[in-house]
């Protein structure tokens, strides 16, 4: 199966090689316009191929070319089968590639993002942030309480309330014990 498939990419590889020389040399239709064949591709059981194409003009002069290359696919084709030597010269189809149009309209996004992102960058110059600049930093007068080491301040265990808890109180030292001890 991989030597069909391979097989196939070079045949087609041929066939775009004939197919542009054909329409360089050979035909000579007033409506065929500036056409640079991009790519062929081949069915697996090298039956049909598919000849794409570009071609820059207005849309009726894609039109007249497109035309053209309909009426000259017999000779193409027959050219095809003289230069391959394949027993069933494969059916050709010509059909216009729109790579060009899609890359255009890329690049066409691209520079609105770039536009939009210069546009932000100049908007930023010089701007000031609306509130502190660092506002996870405390304010410098209440820097007292946050010198305390870890774990000795009210309400951490160990800290000052259970150390000067009254004696008698529930859990505090010198408790008498409870009715279950």
């Amino acid at each position: 199966m991989a030597m069909n498939a391979e097989r196939a990419r070079k045949l087609a590889d041929r066939i775009v090689q004939i197919v542009a020389e054909m329409l360089e040399r050979r035909v000579k239709d007033p409506r065929l316009g500036f056409v640079t064949v991009t790519e062929a591709r081949l069915t697996g059981d090298l039956r049909e191929a598919t000849v794409y194409y570009t071609v820059y003009g207005t849309p009726e002069e894609q039109a007249g070319t497109a035309a053209a290359l309909a009426s000259a696919t017999g000779l193409i084709r027959t050219e095809v089968g003289r230069q391959t030597g394949l027993r069933h010269t494969p059916s050709l189809t010509f059909v216009r590639d729109t790579l060009p149009e899609g890359a255009q309209h890329m690049e066409d996004l691209v520079a609105r993002a770039r536009a939009a992102d210069a546009a932000l960058a100049a908007a930023r110059e010089g701007a000031q942030p609306a509130g502190d600049p660092d506002p996870y930093r405390p304010p410098a007068g209440a820097a007292g309480d946050l010198d305390e080491e870890p774990g000795t301040g009210p309400g951490s265990p160990g800290g000052e309330e259970d150390a000067g808890a009254a004696p008698g109180a529930p859990g505090g030292p010198g408790a008498a014990p409870g009715p279950g001890r």
